[in-house]
């Protein structure tokens, strides 16, 4: 029984020290699409603080509303770097332009409303 309760104990303590590291790796950009038809597709992104997305994003013209404030960094394919900042409510369309990675350099979730013309 005291073998037991030691590899418990020693298993929730590696859990704990592991877990931290593991939820901050974790972080995923996810995107739920709301409305899509042939014209147009809609879809809130949500960008977890430190969360990077794996791919390129293309560009194609959207209209973007935060719906939370936050701050995102874009990396062009060139390498050259920019940040965003967005205000809760913030109303901006996005031309077309070149691919970029997109990454929430800020401390708080980030939210943002999509409509995508196709």
């Amino acid at each position: 029984m005291k073998r037991l309760l030691a590899a418990t104990v020693a298993a929730m303590a590696l859990f704990a020290l592991a877990a931290p590291g593991a939820s901050a790796q974790g972080k995923k950009v996810s995107v739920k699409v709301i409305k899509e038809t042939d014209k147009v597709k809609v879809y809130e992104t949500t960008y977890p603080a430190g969360a990077e997305n794996t791919g390129v994003a293309f560009s194609a013209l959207r209209i973007v509303r935060a719906l939370n404030g936050g701050t995102l960094e874009r990396t062009y394919e060139d390498g050259k770097k920019q940040k965003i900042s967005w205000k809760a409510g913030q109303v901006d369309i996005i031309e077309p332009g070149p691919g970029y990675k997109t990454k929430n350099v800020g401390k708080s979730t980030l939210k943002l409303y999509v409509v995508q013309l196709k």
